[in-house]
């Protein structure tokens, strides 16, 4: 296991303004940035308050085929106020532009998916991502109701209680998002509106601050390789500065950020729930020489009583089906010692 006091912490202060970046954060040619701009991407984007008002099918066509092809689509009239967004977006500012040591008092322990973190050495001693993150847990269980809001006091300290308050908000707001999704979801597939919303509803969920700082040489390196989500959905807004790119049909394209949309995307343990017939999309982020880029990304998940195991890379669904199959058998054993 990695020496904490070994890590290399990506200091924002320091880093985007050297043109010779750490070895760690170079990544090998094959998976750098491409030379030019990747082409956009056409996904569809769907009028979730049509789907609400009751014109159904219009809407579970075009996100069935959406799914099927990219495991990704955009939602607008989703009921998120986007004056709360642009508040979370200045949150991450605030949090973000302090210095490296008091961003470190909610420094992410080894082995733990909550917390800062500037560095992933934990798990990797090179291809580092050019990024910072805040991931804190989010539930919609009533009994714990302020739980992001008391995350931030209690780890932060008082001048972060505003902060705290605005991402509680937001993560609430979200995660009823999700549920409609799900609904959405779940018509698309033919099972109807309530199998998959009453699954995710008292969903323990996990909430993710990310910051890509500048990055004089932005060819050398990635702010987040390349992945699938681990998780059921995540639902992502972007900021005004573009970087998201997702690989469709052996090739990278861009998702431009717009402001009234959230970015939807299928990870590989929905992808199991659907049998596989809708598709988790693989993604990455890229970095810029001039300005950060700022992301928010919510990955629902079920409630805690329901199998939950993070991880961030490409076997998450291999190992999610070698689990589901081994448990199955296992069932069929006891019951047949029970017989």
């Amino acid at each position: 296991m990695p020496n904490e006091e070994n890590s290399l912490f990506l200091d924002a202060s320091i880093f985007q303004h050297q043109c010779n970046i750490p070895s760690q954060f170079i990544w090998p040619d094959h998976e750098k940035p491409c030379p030019e701009p990747p082409p956009i991407l056409n996904i569809p984007t769907i009028d979730l308050g049509v789907f609400l008002s009751g014109d159904v099918d219009s809407v579970t066509c075009v996100v069935n085929q959406a799914c099927r092809e990219y495991g990704v689509f955009l939602v607008v009239n989703h009921g998120v106020d986007l004056e709360l967004v642009e508040e979370a977006h200045k949150g991450m500012d605030y949090f973000f532009g302090k210095p490296l040591d008091e961003k470190q008092r909610a420094q992410r322990k080894i082995g733990d998916h909550c917390g800062y973190s500037s560095s992933f050495t934990g798990r990797f001693s090179s291809k580092l991502p050019w990024k910072e993150t805040l991931s804190f847990r989010y539930s919609a269980d009533i009994q714990l109701s302020n739980i992001v809001e008391s995350y931030f006091l209690n780890v932060m300290g008082e001048n972060y209680r505003k902060f705290g308050r605005v991402c509680q908000e937001y993560s609430e707001a979200v995660s009823n998002l999700s549920l409609n999704i799900m609904e959405l979801l779940g018509m698309s597939l033919g099972v109807g509106p309530v199998c998959f919303r009453e699954f995710f509803e008292g969903n323990d969920s996990i909430m993710r601050l990310n910051y890509y700082p500048p990055c004089l040489n932005p060819d050398q390196t990635l702010g987040t390789g390349p992945h699938c989500d681990p998780t059921s959905l995540t639902i992502l807004h972007q900021d005004n500065v573009g970087g998201l790119e997702v690989f469709v049909d052996k090739k990278w394209y861009s998702i431009p950020p717009n402001p009234q949309a959230f970015v939807v995307n299928i990870g590989d343990t929905f992808m199991a729930l659907s049998n596989g017939i809708y598709k988790s999309c693989l993604h990455r982020a890229v970095v810029n020489s001039k300005v950060p880029r700022k992301s928010l990304a919510f990955f629902l998940c079920p409630k805690m009583d329901k199998m939950k195991h993070y991880r961030a890379d490409m076997k998450t669904l291999e190992v999610f089906t070698n689990w589901l199959q081994q448990k199955n058998s296992q069932d069929t054993a006891t019951l047949n010692g029970q017989g």
